[in-house]
């Protein structure tokens, strides 16, 4: 190795060395690069199983798990909320988590057929929450806050404007959108699992 390449080689090397020095022993002021959240809960007023109102206060503090479904689904539906019955139950009286099941088809699921198919899945509406509301509100929340959805999928009619969406959004108590898992996928429900621990406890 010539003189100038040693030179070039100890130069970076010190260089190295003095930046980690200079960031571990920073100020109080000094923040890390972090990754921004997905996506921001934003204000919405839908009614639950019980016709009662549910809005983005009743989140706050809370970790909670997003998805979108509908009733009469014979499709991905049924396993997608097979799936989710196991995230439940794993966290089953666990009071700062959340369950939020939003409909995709509001014209049929009203708060009675909602309540019907909560008492179908045996579960805890308190922790567990069913959702509906206006269709386009509906939609507006996927795409844009929890980010489940494309926004380009947006029609021009409401009509014939329809969601249909396998992923759910994993919510922190600040709000934030913090990751998207498959919800057809057993590896992902059991890493969302690992993830909701990790921020009940922070």
């Amino acid at each position: 190795m010539s003189k100038k390449t040693l030179f070039y080689v100890l130069f970076f090397f010190f260089l190295v060395i003095g930046f980690y020095v200079v960031m571990s022993n920073a100020g109080p002021g000094f923040k890390a690069i972090t990754t921004p959240p997905i996506g921001t809960v934003q204000p919405f007023a839908f009614q639950n199983q019980d016709g009662a109102t549910v809005t983005e206060k009743n989140l706050e503090g809370k970790v909670v798990a997003v998805e979108y479904f509908f009733t009469t689904c014979k499709g991905i539906c049924p396993r997608l909320n097979k799936n989710m019955k196991s995230v439940y139950e794993e966290f089953k009286g666990e009071k700062d988590f959340l369950i939020l099941s939003h409909t995709c088809d509001p014209e049929t699921d009203s708060s009675a057929k909602l309540k019907h198919y909560a008492d179908s899945m045996k579960v805890n509406t308190a922790q567990w929450i069913f959702l509906t509301g206006r269709k386009d509100s509906l939609y507006n929340m996927a795409r844009h806050s929890y980010k489940i959805d494309d926004p380009a999928n947006n029609l021009q009619s409401t009509e014939d404007d329809f969601l249909h969406t396998q992923f759910i959004a994993l919510v922190n108590r600040k709000g934030e959108v913090v990751k998207i898992y498959d919800g057809l996928k057993p590896s992902e429900m059991k890493l969302m699992s690992k993830q909701i621990r990790k921020l009940l406890k922070s």
